[in-house]
């Protein structure tokens, strides 16, 4: 039951993120790194930008899942 509310947050808020102009800057790595693939291709250049902004100075554990999900992006 708690898996199940969780997966239903996530899609809430994976769709709340991407139904409006989105600004980048405001989201945590976390968040950028969950949504890579799933960017309006009209937002995808200010994505990258963003979060190339912050490979510097993401930790392990961050450029590990960041490294994972590069090949969801376009």
């Amino acid at each position: 039951m708690l898996k199940r509310g969780l997966v239903f947050f996530f899609i809430l808020l994976l769709s709340s993120s991407l139904g409006a102009k989105e600004n980048f800057s405001e989201m945590s790595t976390q968040e950028l790194i969950a949504i890579m693939g799933y960017v309006k291709p009209s937002e995808v250049a200010k994505f990258s930008q963003e979060l190339q902004s912050r490979v510097p100075s993401m930790s392990s554990s961050e450029k590990a899942k960041y490294e994972k999900n590069l090949h969801k992006q376009k």
